[in-house]
């Protein structure tokens, strides 16, 4: 129970109702607010794991230069597949080395790893798995599906808000990228 919930429910009356089931807490102060947020904050990583975090960002930067330069990077005029790739892939190679140099003291910003962590793995999984499917069966069904379980299995939603918002997003992606740009993503309709 959160300091604010224990502080509403110490203030009710004995054997009133306003101490039962609490839902909406008081207003907390700033440093009340962060005292509760690092107690229930799972230890920071430590130096180690930063130093590992950032070398491995750093080598997905590098060889996502590598294989955009493969694809042609062109001029500012007129871009090759390879150019926004390369730009991204730069930004996190840059943002990991300086995050090699500024983050190896070990905050408290950098978290270990935690049952939860999984669930960025698991996220990275199905968007390789959506990547892949792209090319055979179109954008369509690969996004419906990452989205839902996304939403559903990674976010918490409800059956029923999953569905609907998986609809709605991969319809808007529809519209904006195949009808109104007209671009070339492998699509069934």
């Amino acid at each position: 129970m959160s300091i604010a919930m224990r502080r509403k429910r110490d203030e009710a009356e004995p054997g009133s109702e306003a101490g039962k089931d609490v839902i909406a807490a008081p207003d907390l102060t700033p440093e009340e607010l962060a005292a509760e947020w690092a107690a229930e904050s799972p230890p920071p990583a430590g130096p180690i794991a930063n130093l590992a975090a950032s070398l491995v960002a750093a080598g997905v930067g590098v060889a996502g230069m590598v294989i955009a330069v493969g694809l042609g990077l062109g001029t500012p005029g007129d871009p090759s597949p390879g150019t926004w790739p390369f730009v991204i892939s730069l930004v996190i190679t840059v943002l990991a080395l300086a995050q090699l140099l500024v983050g190896r003291r070990g905050g408290v910003d950098g978290e270990k790893f935690s049952p939860l962590s999984r669930m960025a793995g698991f996220g990275f999984v199905t968007l390789l798995a959506m990547v892949a499917l792209m090319p055979v069966i179109g954008f369509e069904i690969p996004s419906l599906l990452l989205c839902f379980v996304w939403m559903k299995f990674l976010g918490g939603e409800t059956w029923r808000s999953a569905t609907i918002y998986s609809v709605v997003v991969v319809a808007a992606f529809y519209a904006i990228f195949i009808l109104a740009l007209g671009t070339s993503i492998p699509h069934l309709f």
